[in-house]
């Protein structure tokens, strides 16, 4: 079970309300999403909080604004963000992608998000992973359709999804006329499997750099470079 928190160096997680807890994928898309110069950035389906809190950290001049569907998941966002050092740069939208569009934003430099994916699995009996986990709340079209009207031109959209369903986002984003720029496969261990990838899509992208990212040696040992990439968020490096 996991714990009802997760300690940073900087801020601490509180996640005994949210159904989708702290994960290790999760921190690295909050690590590794290229952030620096953005003024303005949108974290879709928030969560606890996590990657806006993760983006500030690393954006002390960047407006952060997060959008969470879920009641409980967005009340303990709201908490986290309070609680953490960036309380006054993060705003938290209680609403859905949906109904935030409504709203007009001004474009984003930086939109980052690990979408709901499951498309025809079956249901679990906890509505609150339902709308976590399942494309029933925000279809993959949604996230597109919004970052084509709201992403800056110069802007870059950051998608954390599994490998098969990362590549089907990839056809609805070039449908809309994203270009993808990078690629991160999260392995398990070098060679091992591919647990998820991380997609950079850009508006002008002259070529594709593709990279793997072991998360632990064969000895069950972190890596090198993962412990590099987490040294300023784990308590652990």
């Amino acid at each position: 079970m996991a714990n009802d928190y997760f300690q940073f160096k900087q801020f601490l997680i509180r996640q005994d309300r949210c159904a989708m807890k702290v994960c290790t994928d999760s921190c690295v898309l909050g690590a590794y999403a290229e952030v620096s110069g953005a003024r303005r950035i949108l974290d879709i389906g928030a969560g606890t909080g996590l990657l806006s809190l993760m983006v500030a950290q690393r954006t002390l001049e960047a407006c952060i604004d997060a959008v969470e569907i879920d009641q409980d998941a967005s009340a303990q966002a709201e908490e986290n963000i309070a609680q953490s050092p960036w309380a006054n740069q993060v705003r938290l939208f209680p609403v859905s992608l949906q109904q935030f569009a409504q709203t007009s934003p001004v474009p984003y430099d930086v939109i980052l998000s690990n979408p709901p994916f499951f498309q025809a699995s079956l249901k679990s009996p906890d509505e609150a992973k339902n709308k976590a986990k399942h494309t029933q709340t925000l279809a993959f079209s949604e996230v597109t359709d919004f970052a084509t009207r709201f992403l800056a031109p110069t802007g870059k959209l950051h998608i954390l999804l599994p490998p098969h369903e990362a590549r089907v986002f990839e056809r609805e984003a070039q449908a809309a006329g994203f270009q993808t720029e990078n690629i991160l496969w999260l392995e398990a261990t070098p060679g091992g499997k591919l647990l998820r990838g991380i997609f950079t899509y850009s508006w002008q992208a002259s070529h594709v750099t593709e990279q793997t990212l072991p998360v632990r040696e064969k000895d069950h040992q972190y890596t090198n470079a993962f412990r590099e990439l987490l040294r300023d968020y784990y308590l652990i490096f």
